[in-house]
């Protein structure tokens, strides 16, 4: 089995940066040019180039590649985020097979090595934060290509789209668990509502219900 679930704004303070040339840190956002001025960090998308000769985000991938070498100090995705669903799914389920939905990068592996960033779907967020649907992001999709394995996915509708963007060549049975009082559309996959009294982060409590065994799949 395969867990998905999807990023959340809260991050550790030990989260770590990329950096430019010069050194400065550099915080991904959605709108950099919308968001409010600074001379601590240097703001950017994902998709940016960046003085290197390359995006953010291969400059990432590039980093990766010798996750052992992490002088950035680059958490593990499923680090990154304070919740303690996500540390649960990786202890039960092993990191190759938890997956973050993030709105900045895309669907990348529990393990992979991930910056601070500061990107949402959330329509409540800052608008220099906030990515539309509408935006074209090179989101990276970091399931195996051939995989047939049954994918859960915890995450709100806000982020449904992208999930069912990314996983659309997944051979295996795709159950996506959702709270709102009407179906969301969610083509192939087999949507069942998740019952609670929680509106906002509900998908932790559906994660641990899932990891308690008290939610079965």
């Amino acid at each position: 089995m395969i867990a998905v679930i999807q990023c959340a704004s809260r991050k550790r303070s030990a989260a770590g940066h990329l950096e430019t040339p010069a050194g400065q840190p550099v915080t991904f956002v959605a709108a950099p040019r919308k968001a409010p001025p600074s001379d601590k960090v240097f703001y950017a998308c994902p998709d940016d180039q960046s003085d290197y000769g390359w995006s953010w985000r291969d400059a990432l991938l590039k980093y990766n590649e010798t996750p052992a070498d992490n002088p950035r100090r680059l958490l593990p995705a499923w680090q990154l985020y304070e919740h303690s669903a996500y540390e649960r799914l990786v202890g039960r389920l092993g990191d190759q097979n938890v997956f973050i939905l993030s709105a900045g990068w895309g669907l990348i592996r529990a393990d992979f090595l991930t910056p601070y960033y500061d990107i949402t779907f959330s329509a409540s967020a800052d608008t220099w934060k906030r990515r539309k649907q509408t935006d074209h992001y090179r989101d990276l999709c970091m399931l195996p290509p051939t995989t047939s394995e049954e994918i859960v996915f915890f995450g709100g509708k806000d982020y449904l789209p992208l999930f069912c963007s990314l996983t659309r060549e997944a051979s295996g049975k795709r159950i996506v668990f959702y709270n709102s009082g009407s179906v969301p559309p969610a083509p192939g996959c087999d949507l069942r509502r998740f019952q609670t009294s929680t509106r906002t982060n509900w998908h932790y409590g559906c994660a641990n219900a899932f990891l308690d065994g008290a939610l079965r799949v």
